[in-house]
């Protein structure tokens, strides 16, 4: 059955067709015989006698990595008039995130169904998540005040800050105790104790890779993406220089992915990337996990395509 799919994205120039999951998932739909739409966060409205609607485009995937779509047609919609739309805005996760998750909260109130679930989404902070987790992740802080974080180096001796709403490796610190900028990063990071910092103990296995598992309906994806710090650096994020690797789960990587996944889809996640360094749980992301292009090409598995049917499988649970 033909369905009608919007994607809530970052404006279309900014996605890199090369090894962006989103055009991937797109690409998987159109496949599938599925209409594509897509908008932007600035382009949703609610008015009292419309609902929320989206002025959306329909695209057309192209192949090319560089022209690699074109437009049909574009036409303001309700939300509801769309068998689901897939909200894959990146972070920051601001005010002005928070203000698209209300009217995609609103739209499923008229009808439209959201994956992932806008409420889900406000809920699952992607750093501060791990703490219902706490067993499965290393020793961590967070917390505003910087003689908490400062007393967390001296005890740990070797520890990673990061500020809560970031993304891509960005502003993230590795801090030794006796490191002399120490007072001047907590500082800067935490505003002068006005903005809350997460504070980890190093792992050393991020040379090993800080490793990208991605579950989908409720299901384990068996390949992961462990993203290798280069030389000199401790975050292994590709946007930070790292390099992917492909691989199999490791037992650890399954009991923790197979521990969270009934949890999270139950509460209306979809989609979620788990982020694991060695044997620990580092973040769970659910704004806009990546890395089904790059497992795709080394493993032969289209986890785009797992995504799609797990949308088809939602609907059709749904009637939509």
């Amino acid at each position: 059955m033909s369905r009608r799919l919007l994607f809530v994205i970052d404006p279309l120039p900014t996605l890199n067709p090369a090894k962006d999951s989103t055009i991937a998932m797109m690409r998987a739909a159109q496949a599938r015989g599925h209409e594509t739409w897509a908008t932007t966060v600035d382009r949703l409205s609610w008015a009292s006698t419309a609902g929320v609607c989206a002025e959306a485009r329909h695209l057309e995937l192209i192949s090319g990595q560089g022209c690699w779509y074109r437009t049909h047609t574009e036409e303001t919609l309700p939300l509801n008039a769309f068998d689901a739309v897939l909200m894959r805005k990146d972070p920051p996760f601001d005010v002005e995130f928070i203000s698209a998750t209300w009217m995609l909260e609103q739209a499923e109130r008229e009808g439209a169904r959201i994956f992932n679930r806008p409420r889900a989404l406000r809920d699952h902070s992607e750093k501060f998540a791990l703490t219902e987790f706490a067993d499965l992740a290393p020793d961590t802080l967070i917390s505003r005040s910087p003689a908490q974080i400062s007393a967390f180096i001296d005890e740990k001796g070797d520890t990673i800050l990061k500020p809560l709403d970031g993304m891509g490796g960005r502003g993230i610190f590795r801090v030794r105790n006796d490191d002399p900028n120490r007072n001047v990063i907590i500082e800067m990071l935490a505003e002068n104790g006005t903005r809350s910092v997460m504070a980890q103990r190093f792992l050393p296995a991020i040379s090993a890779g800080d490793k990208r598992i991605l579950l989908i309906g409720g299901e384990v994806v068996p390949w992961c993406l462990a993203r290798i710090p280069k030389a000199g650096e401790s975050r292994g994020n590709l946007a930070a220089g790292g390099t992917g690797v492909v691989q199999a789960l490791s037992t650890r990587d399954r009991e923790i992915a197979e521990t969270l996944a009934p949890i999270l889809a139950a509460r209306g996640l979809l989609l979620v990337g788990l982020d694991v360094i060695g044997e620990h749980l580092t973040e769970i992301n659910v704004t806009s996990p990546t890395c089904m292009v790059e497992i795709e090409k080394s493993s032969g598995l289209d986890v785009a395509g797992m995504f799609i049917t797990a949308v088809e499988n939602a609907c059709a649970g749904s009637d939509c």
